[in-house]
């Protein structure tokens, strides 16, 4: 089994909760992308976190921790930045961040920092979420999605707080056109769809993505489960019943969960296939809903079955 490389931001979430009767924020290590790379390291599969991390000491924690969890960092640099923040609201279904520090650590990342050999090596090549949303990064995606020999995917992971105005969001939708066009892989989330395409039915989000040239598209549904468009198959996967208490964390578990599959077992052969392997990625973020946090509730195979035998 080869490895993933999984590039994007790493960054420290402070989480609107309550202590002793106070609000407070707590502290948990996020990051979409970092969130992915250690639900694919939980879930059995080699993966290497590529992007820029601060001088601070949060920045150490985040390298503390993703080792902890297995998740390589050959392709991490260090930058002489503050760890930047992004505090969470949670007022409906999708928590609202805001992100706090200048210049932004995880937006550091160059197209002359990648290793090259790490990512020509890869058996998947994910990119996505905010850093695209900063030319060096961006950059530095292009590059390794050029040399990339490997399964890519992509998640756009919009955050509408780091859209300034109507141009900034048309710039997006071409970049995420550009990444899908060549995706063997791309997921996103319903509010994602929403902001990309406002009042497009997710079906035909879906079908325009496959038509631009992404190989499956699959977006998530909330409690709603997902909805998984594979060659000319579209159907929707039921998500299973939980208990849900903190949905941070759900949707990149779900990408987590597919990477580690494509790891473990390659490409799906037929919708079929696909079908099977959203049902498990569903079930694995059914089991973060049920626990607080977003990495630290990435759980491993052996707590999926448990959770969900049979």
């Amino acid at each position: 089994m080869g490895y993933a490389v999984v590039l994007g931001e790493a960054l420290v979430d402070l989480l609107d909760a309550e202590y002793d009767g106070q609000p407070v924020y707590r502290q948990a290590i996020g990051g979409g992308p970092l969130n992915v790379a250690v639900a694919v390291a939980r879930l059995g599969g080699d993966v290497e976190f590529v992007g820029s991390l601060g001088d601070d000491a949060l920045a150490e924690r985040i390298r503390a921790f993703l080792t902890e969890a297995g998740v390589g960092l050959t392709g991490a640099v260090t930058v002489p930045a503050p760890t930047a923040l992004a505090v969470a609201t949670f007022a409906g279904p999708e928590p609202d961040f805001r992100f706090y520090g200048e210049p932004r650590s995880y937006a550091l990342l160059t197209a002359d920092d990648l290793s090259v050999p790490l990512i020509e090596g890869a058996q998947v090549l994910y990119c996505g979420s905010i850093v695209l949303l900063h030319p060096p990064v961006l950059a530095a995606a292009r590059r390794a999605w050029s040399i990339a020999g490997a399964l890519r995917v992509f998640d756009p992971n919009v955050r509408t707080r780091l859209l300034d105005g109507p141009a900034a969001l048309a710039v997006l939708r071409e970049v995420v056109a550009e990444f899908a066009a060549s995706a063997h892989l791309v997921k996103l989330s319903t509010a994602d769809a929403a902001v990309l395409y406002p009042g497009e039915p997710v079906e035909g989000v879906a079908a325009y993505l496959r038509e631009l040239g992404a190989g499956t598209v699959v977006v998530t549904l909330g409690a709603d489960g997902a909805l998984v468009a594979a060659a000319d198959d579209v159907v929707r996967v039921p998500a299973p019943k939980v208990g849900a208490v903190d949905a941070t964390g759900a949707g990149d578990s779900v990408m987590g969960a597919l990477i580690a599959e494509l790891l473990a077992a390659g490409e799906p052969v037929d919708p079929v296939g696909w079908r099977d392997r959203v049902a498990f990625a569903l079930r694995v973020a059914g089991l973060v809903c049920e626990s607080p946090g977003g990495a630290t509730a990435m759980p491993t195979r052996a707590a999926v079955t448990a959770r969900f035998p049979g």
